[in-house]
């Protein structure tokens, strides 16, 4: 049971979900009103601009905790006047597994004999001991090189702050991107969206990488221009794409990319609510945990950055 002490902590909007609820409580907070509180649950990620209306009611409100990772929608309406956090970190491990899924299904040429229906000639490759490029040094990236170390592969990793990764043969600076993707086998964008990362794959970059490799895309479906995608597939500039995300998304019924052998989508599934509630409810339960005892909260939001 909370204490008189115990940080108070608004849902919204209200009444939210039990399940967050009863991660506020267990991480030591009491659930309040907007008006009482001093900190912020927001659970309705399809409602970035609810979050102006309710921080109008919550004059005390110092900190405020978003839902996803991925914050683009939200900018908007963040300010400097209170700190902010995110799902930065929390489905890495399940989104890291579609990568990885889908990066075997192409190589392996899974899509090509799903929609097969007749006894064909064999195709795909190996990953094991392939060449890996992961755009991106965040959570998923480190997860993925996890599940990556039983191929033996050859991994890279682009991100903006070089520094060492356990299990990476070499990281390499955000604007040299583009000398990593000849030589790879899968190429993986695990990284935030921002304006330097939209269009980051367009025609120029499909071109530099090799005719067999797979495109695979967890991130944001902006980081790829799509009608360079849908030509490059159906030339066979490259292997396949794997897309977990698309632009625009949802993909509309009869789209090109529905109807390419060498396109694997999936629904942008890589965490579903089951997988979800337990990971978002266990970073609700330890950042109130923190905020109640003074420590830095995880998954802070670096405005200027825009992730």
């Amino acid at each position: 049971m909370p204490t008189s002490d115990a940080p108070k902590i608004a849902l919204a909007p209200a009444p939210g979900p039990d399940w967050l609820a009863a991660a506020i409580v267990d991480g030591g907070g009491q659930i309040v009103s907007l008006a009482e509180c001093e900190a912020i649950i927001w659970a309705d990620a399809g409602n970035p601009e609810g979050i102006t209306a309710a921080l109008a009611e919550a004059p005390g409100a110092a900190w405020v905790q978003l839902p996803f990772a991925g914050i683009e929608n939200f900018l908007p309406y963040l300010d400097r006047q209170r700190r902010w956090t995110c799902g930065k970190g929390v489905y890495a491990d399940p989104v890291a597994e579609i990568a990885l899924s889908l990066g075997l299904a192409g190589l392996r040429g899974l899509g090509t004999y799903a929609r097969s229906s007749s006894w064909s000639a064999p195709l795909g490759r190996s990953l094991i001991g392939g060449h890996v490029t992961i755009l991106g040094g965040g959570g998923i990236a480190e997860s993925l090189v996890r599940l990556l170390q039983p191929f033996d592969c050859d991994i890279t990793v682009v991100r903006s702050n070089v520094q060492h990764m356990e299990g990476v043969d070499l990281v390499v600076e955000a604007d040299r991107y583009a000398d990593t993707l000849s030589g790879a086998d899968l190429v993986v964008l695990a990284l935030p969206l921002t304006p330097d990362t939209e269009g980051l794959i367009g025609r120029d970059e499909l071109e530099l990488m090799e005719s067999h490799a797979w495109l695979i895309n967890v991130a944001r479906g902006g980081h790829v221009v799509t009608d360079d995608l849908v030509e490059a597939l159906h030339n066979g500039v490259i292997g396949g794409a794997g897309l977990e995300v698309t632009d625009p998304e949802p993909l509309p019924d009869g789209h090109p990319l529905w109807h390419l052998d060498n396109c694997i989508i999936t629904p942008h599934t890589g965490t579903t609510p089951e997988m979800s509630r337990p990971l978002l409810a266990q970073r609700v339960e330890a950042n109130v945990r923190r905020y109640a005892t003074g420590q830095d909260l995880l998954g802070p939001v670096d405005l200027d950055a825009g992730y």
